[in-house]
C-alpha cells in the first residue's frame, strides 16, 4: 500500500464506477413505489413488501461478499473480479425491473418482487468490493478522503441520471409502461458502460494481497461489530440513510401531489440536488482538512436537518422556492455522502493494527448492510404512511382523488420522516466516530 498520491486517471476511472452505482441506488429508491402503485396499480402495503424483501435478501449477502472479496486470489487481485461480474449482471436486471406485465397486480407484484432480487444480488457483487478498494489504493489519512471526493463527485452524475433523465425519458415516451422500459433500457446501458471503465480502468490500483490464514465470516463479524467507533459510525450512517430513502421515494409523490408538478418537478428537484452537491464536494472538504472529518459530518447533517424539515412549505405555485430548499438539503447530502466514506478506511485501519487482518471486505460489507437497510426502511416507511393515510393507487391513465390525510401523510414522509432521522444520528457522531490516527491528526 501507498502513501503517495494516487495519478489522476486512475482516479477518475475508479470514480466513473459511481455513476452506475448512483443510478442503481437512486432509480429504484426514487420510483420504484411510485411505479408499483401509480403504473401497475399495487396496492401501497403490498408494493412496500415487493422494496423490503428483495433488499433483505441484498442485506443478508453483503457481508458474505464482502468476506468473500478479502479471501479471493486471482490474477486481477482481490476486488476487481466481481466488478466486472457486477457489471456484467446488473444491467439485465434492471431492465427486467422496470418490464413488469400489466393487468394483473398480483403478477406485476411477483415480477418485480423477482427481477429486484437479480437486480440487488448484482448490485452486491459490484458495490461491496468496489467500495472496498480506497482503503488498500492508499494509506494515506488525506489522499483516502481525496479518493473518496473523486468519487462522489461522480456519484451526482449517476444520481442526477437517476433522478432528472429517468423522468424526461419516462415522459418523452409517452409514459406509462412504455415509458419506464425505455428509462431502464437506456439507464442500464449508461450503467454498464460507467462499471466497465472502473473495472478496466483501475487495473493498475495498489492493491493487498488475500491473507494467508482467514477467520470464520460469524467472528468477522464480531469483531468489526465491537470496535466502537465503526459501530458508532455505522449505526449514524443507517439512521441517516433511512432519511435519504424516505425522501427519494416519496419525491415523486410530493411532486404529482403537493406541487402538482409532475414528472417536470421531479427532473428540476433533482437538478437543484445534485448541482449544489457536486459544487460543495470542494468545500467539505476543505472543511475536513481545517476542523477534521466529525467536525464536518456533523455540520452536513444540520444543514441536511434543517432543509429537509423546510419542505413543509412546499405547495402548488412554489417549485422555485422549494428548489432552492433543495439545492441547500443538497449541500449537506453532499456532506453526508463524503464524510462517512473517508472516515471508514480509517477505522479499518485500526482493526487491522489491532488484528493484523486486512478486512476491508467485511467491514464495508456491513457498512452496506447499514446503508441499504436505511434506504430500504426509509421506501418502507413511505409506503406505510402512504397506506395508514388511505393513499389511493391506480394503473397508468387512471384518475384518482386522494384524501386529504394522503396529502398530509406526503408531506410528512418527505420533510419529518428525514429530517428526524438527521437529528436521531446526531448523538452517535458527537461520541468518537473517528479512528485514533485520525482524532491525532
Amino acid at each position: 500500500m501507498s502513501s503517495s498520491p494516487l495519478k489522476r486517471p486512475l482516479l477518475l476511472a475508479y470514480a466513473a464506477g459511481s455513476i452506475g452505482s448512483g443510478l442503481f441506488s437512486t432509480v429504484p429508491g426514487l420510483l420504484l413505489l411510485f411505479y408499483l402503485t401509480d403504473t401497475l396499480g399495487v396496492a401501497a402495503s403490498l408494493a412496500g413488501l415487493a422494496i423490503l424483501l428483495p433488499r433483505i435478501w441484498d442485506i443478508a449477502t453483503d457481508p458474505l461478499v464482502g468476506a468473500w472479496s478479502d479471501r479471493t486470489r486471482s490474477r486481477w487481485g482481490r476486488r476487481r473480479p466481481f466488478l466486472l461480474a457486477g457489471a456484467l449482471l446488473l444491467p439485465p436486471g434492471f431492465i427486467a425491473l422496470f418490464s413488469a406485465p400489466v393487468g394483473d397486480p398480483s403478477l406485476s407484484f411477483a415480477w418485480v418482487l423477482l427481477a429486484f432480487i437479480w437486480a440487488t444480488g448484482a448490485f452486491t457483487l459490484f458495490q461491496i468490493p468496489y467500495a472496498s478498494m480506497p482503503a488498500e489504493m492508499t494509506a494515506d489519512y488525506h489522499e483516502r478522503t481525496r479518493v473518496v471526493a473523486h468519487r462522489m463527485a461522480f456519484l451526482p452524475i449517476g444520481i442526477l441520471a437517476g433522478g432528472a433523465l429517468a423522468p424526461m425519458l419516462i415522459k418523452a415516451n409517452s409514459g406509462g409502461p412504455a415509458g419506464y422500459r425505455v428509462m431502464a433500457v437506456t439507464l442500464a446501458i449508461i450503467a454498464a458502460v460507467a462499471m466497465l471503465v472502473a473495472f478496466f480502468g483501475t487495473r493498475d490500483a495498489p492493491q493487498l494481497p488475500a491473507p494467508v490464514e482467514t477467520t470464520g465470516l460469524r467472528e468477522q463479524i464480531r469483531v468489526a461489530l465491537s470496535h466502537r467507533p465503526y459501530r458508532r459510525l455505522l449505526v449514524g450512517f443507517a439512521v441517516q440513510n433511512i432519511g435519504i430513502g424516505a425522501i427519494l421515494a416519496a419525491v415523486p409523490y410530493f411532486c404529482h401531489y403537493t406541487l402538482r408538478g409532475g414528472e417536470e418537478a421531479v427532473t428540476v428537484l433533482f437538478v437543484s440536488l445534485v448541482g449544489p452537491a457536486i459544487v460543495a464536494m470542494p468545500l467539505w472538504m476543505a472543511v475536513s482538512r481545517r476542523f477534521g472529518k466529525r467536525v464536518g459530518y456533523i455540520a452536513a447533517v444540520l444543514v441536511f436537518a434543517i432543509f429537509a424539515l423546510s419542505l413543509l412549505v412546499g405547495a402548488e405555485g412554489r417549485l422555485a422556492l422549494v428548489a432552492a430548499q433543495v439545492g441547500l438539503l443538497g449541500v449537506g447530502f453532499a456532506g453526508l455522502q463524503v464524510f462517512p466514506f473517508a472516515m471508514l478506511p480509517d477505522l479499518i485501519d485500526d482493526d487491522a493494527a489491532v488484528t493484523g487482518q486486512r478486512r476491508e471486505g467485511i467491514f464495508t460489507g456491513l457498512w452496506f448492510v447499514g446503508e441499504k437497510g436505511g434506504l430500504t426502511l426509509g421506501a418502507w416507511l413511505v409506503s406505510q404512511v402512504l397506506a395508514a393515510t388511505g393513499f389511493v393507487e391506480r394503473r397508468a391513465g387512471e384518475l384518482v382523488s386522494q384524501p386529504e390525510a394522503a396529502l398530509v401523510g406526503v408531506l410528512v414522509a418527505t420533510a419529518v420522516v428525514p429530517a428526524a432521522c438527521a437529528v436521531l444520528s446526531l448523538p452517535l457522531l458527537f461520541h468518537h466516530v473517528e479512528s485514533a490516527r485520525n482524532r491525532a491528526t
